[in-house]
């Protein structure tokens, strides 16, 4: 449970052993280890993980009376939609820093629960599932994840359908297909079954790959010799293009598919709420060639495009 990673030319304080885990941990680990960090006597809890292990905290927190301790979620999960995460790990730090010298104020902000089940199936709900306090930092910290409806925006993903299958569909274009519910419904109206939390791959008509992983991903890009577009839609409220919720894409499959061939696709509703795209590869790296591009080309509708600027944390 992360006790002994700390280098040790970096224990300039206490080192306290807090919890030992035997082998494979469960949500009781987490609650044993929240407990004796309370017992302990700390200000501040870091920790790292994703919506499950937060959900775990909080409720450990909160049986123990410590409702109001400020936290700060270093993301490392497959699902982050809470608002007490950064917006990466070196956001993390910054946040950190600033709060411990008194530069941050402490807020409430939405633990939230995503039921996948549902998810999988095109119907995105989540459930309010406590509030936490974390350091009020609208910079590096993340927000939560915010539903856009799209119920008005028929017209408008029907011509993103029509013009990624017109500009982008042929026999010789790899096209690998992000996660989420605005590409699942373009995709379906061009005519493939795509998964919603998934990463999907098709090239002409065909669908070439279902629900793929970093090695599945990396096996259909070595193989093919044409041209590759990966489709991307940005999270509403948030507005990360990568770094949550396709965790398959590492920084091996988005240096072989190249930065210049990726491509967003945004809805005017879900604009309201981006003002940026956010980037988290996972590799600094990787992160600064994105950041050197500035501003990135999305799509909005038919034949339409819009610029939105690259933010790097």
């Amino acid at each position: 449970m992360g006790t002994d990673w700390i280098p040790e030319e970096l224990q300039t304080g206490t080192i306290f052993e807090v919890h030992e885990s035997p082998g494979e941990t469960s949500a009781s680990d987490t609650e044993d280890a929240v407990e004796s960090l309370l017992e302990i006597g700390i200000d501040l809890l870091v920790y790292s993980g994703g919506d499950g292990t937060t959900r775990d905290i909080v409720a450990t927190l909160g049986a123990s009376q410590f409702s109001n301790l400020p936290v700060i979620g270093v993301p490392s999960g497959v699902k982050m939609h809470s608002g007490c995460f950064a917006s990466s790990p070196k956001a993390a730090a910054e946040v950190l820093s600033a709060w411990l010298h008194g530069d941050l104020l402490v807020s409430s902000t939405e633990v939230l629960d995503l039921d996948e089940e549902l998810y999988r199936k095109g119907k995105w709900v989540v459930r309010l599932y406590a509030e936490a306090f974390s350091p009020n930092s609208p910079r590096w910290m993340q927000g939560s994840k915010e539903m856009i409806q799209t119920e008005s925006e028929e017209e408008i993903i029907i011509g993103l359908s029509e013009h990624i299958e017109d500009s982008l569909v042929s026999d010789d274009r790899l096209i690998i297909w992000g996660s989420g519910g605005t590409l699942r419904e373009i995709g379906g109206n061009i005519g493939f079954e795509l998964t919603t939390l998934g990463i999907d791959a098709t090239i002409g008509s065909e669908k070439v790959g279902t629900d793929l992983n970093e090695s599945g991903i990396l096996a259909l890009i070595d193989s093919h010799d044409g041209p590759i577009t990966l489709l991307l839609s940005p999270m509403g409220g948030q507005g990360f293009l990568i770094g949550r919720g396709n965790l398959q894409l590492s920084p091996d499959v988005l240096g072989s598919i190249g930065v210049d061939n990726v491509l967003g696709v945004v809805t005017p509703a879900k604009l309201l709420t981006v003002r940026a795209l956010r980037i988290e590869t996972g590799d600094e790296e990787l992160d600064q060639e994105f950041a050197s591009k500035r501003y990135m080309k999305v799509l909005q509708g038919f034949r339409t495009t819009r610029i939105l600027p690259v933010s790097v944390d």
